[in-house]
């Protein structure tokens, strides 16, 4: 109880890392009591309305609108693996932003309530983004995305707030609840199985890491970190796997990926190096296709070219390679052949397995947009 009301309180601060660590240590029935406490805070007749609403609709919208911005995946995988971790880091944020502008509210005057409750409502998005990004592993533009489409559905409460307030009464009375406790308790259970399994499978590789000649789980937990866009902390994970044992290639091939990915191109060549020295066929040859991107962000043409010819070889069918193909070539001035290998990118993102359609939705786009430029 005492280390999540800590969790609670250090979201005013540092609500990235508090939002990575309710993940992992929170209790889903810890932050349902702590939104409850937070409304009652704020005087309401149906303090539970905000649970509720949070719980019935606002959640369940997050998930939809970032698994089809994001596309996570189908939206009922990740509704089952997903909503339970959301639906604490979201109950906690709300219940942030209520303890801490409770006491403004009681003594500010009446007009500049409505700039405090704006206040609010951006503090709680800030914090929803944190959320978004941690839970579901989404990229700063879809975590914003997703948190300023996700309020939509809340006009919706607003615009029908008398049926659904009848609704809501009835769901919170003793008799409804023991009714779907009885019927639909398995199903309710399993709404937190999200939490429970990632919650265990943490704490199974931090007792794994205690080994000091564990590589593979440093590497694990560097995974969930990278996951989550906490860079630091996986790097660190990372570089602890390959000192206990320098032949974890893919502990080294994620950092010369994050490294590329912050712009540090020599740390990046250095890892994709020690890849391709210890296993040139690395992760089905992408380590080519990483290295030729690395080239094309450095506007290394020629070599670029040299690196993702030899990957297109291997892997004729992969659109990212052909993306960043036609960049080389773009970049070398041979505009015929960057706009075959565009259309080539786009076809192979067309006729990809359906499974991974959503993937590689994103290098169909870019590839479009560069061939358009290159006829204008």
């Amino acid at each position: 109880m005492f280390d999540n009301a800590r969790l609670l309180l250090r979201l005013w601060w540092r609500p990235a890392a508090a939002m990575s660590e309710i993940l992992d240590r929170g209790s889903l029935l810890f932050a349902c009591v702590a939104a409850l406490i937070a409304s009652l805070l704020l005087h309401l007749t149906s303090f539970y309305t905000p649970l509720l609403v949070l719980a019935a609709v606002y959640v369940p919208a997050t998930l939809l609108v970032a698994s089809l911005i994001g596309r996570l995946g189908g939206v009922r995988t990740v509704f089952a693996r997903d909503y339970s971790p959301l639906l604490t880091c979201t109950a906690m944020a709300w219940a942030a932003v209520v303890v801490a502008l409770a006491l403004p509210a009681r003594v500010v005057p009446l007009p500049a309530l409505v700039g405090l409750a704006g206040l609010a409502c951006l503090y709680f998005a800030v914090l929803m983004f944190f959320a978004v990004r941690t839970v579901l592993g989404a990229t700063n533009g879809v975590a914003a995305a997703t948190v300023a489409l996700s309020w939509i559905p809340l006009a919706g409460v607003v615009v029908f707030r008398q049926p659904l307030a009848f609704i809501l009464s009835w769901a919170a009375s003793p008799f409804f609840l023991l009714f779907v406790f009885y019927y639909l308790g398995s199903e309710l259970s399993s709404l937190g199985s999200g939490l429970r399994s990632r919650q265990n499978f943490r704490r199974m590789l931090e007792a794994s890491a205690i080994n000091p000649h564990d590589a593979g789980a440093q590497y694990q937990l560097g995974l969930i970190y990278q996951q989550r866009r906490q860079y630091a902390e996986a790097i660190a994970r990372f570089q602890k796997a390959v000192a206990i044992d320098p032949r974890e290639t893919e502990a080294h091939f994620q950092l010369g990926r994050i490294a590329r990915e912050q712009g540090r191109l020599n740390d990046a060549l250095a890892h994709f190096q020690t890849v391709l020295d210890q296993d040139d066929k690395h992760s089905q040859n992408e380590i080519l296709r990483e290295i030729g991107g690395l080239y094309v962000a450095a506007r290394q043409y020629e070599h670029a070219r040299r690196e993702l010819a030899a990957y297109a070889e291997r892997r004729p069918y992969d659109p990212e390679g052909l993306f960043y193909f036609g960049q080389a070539l773009e970049g070398l001035q041979r505009a015929e052949e960057a706009r075959e290998m565009y259309a080539r990118a786009v076809e192979a993102a067309r006729t990809a397995p359906p499974f991974r359609r959503r993937e590689t939705a994103r290098w169909s786009r870019l590839a479009q947009k560069q061939a358009r430029k290159l006829r204008d």
